[in-house]
């Protein structure tokens, strides 16, 4: 799954730690998501949608599969 975070996060100038703190996770597992090691719940995607205040399918979209 890829993922436009780090862009995201950018644009409002917050750290990741900043980030984790609002939707309450770690910074690394923030890190892990944007380096696509992890996939977060339903639930975290969301939150993380919210927080940039778009949709959550234009931070988050499937990678074509063979």
């Amino acid at each position: 799954m890829k993922n436009t975070l780090r862009v995201e996060r950018a644009i409002l100038r917050i750290t990741q730690a900043e980030l984790a703190e609002k939707v309450g996770v770690s910074r690394q597992a923030i890190n892990s998501i944007e380096t696509s090691k992890y996939v977060p719940s339903t639930i975290l995607a969301i939150k993380l949608a919210q927080v940039f205040n778009k949709p959550v399918e234009e931070i988050f979209t499937l990678e074509p599969q063979d």
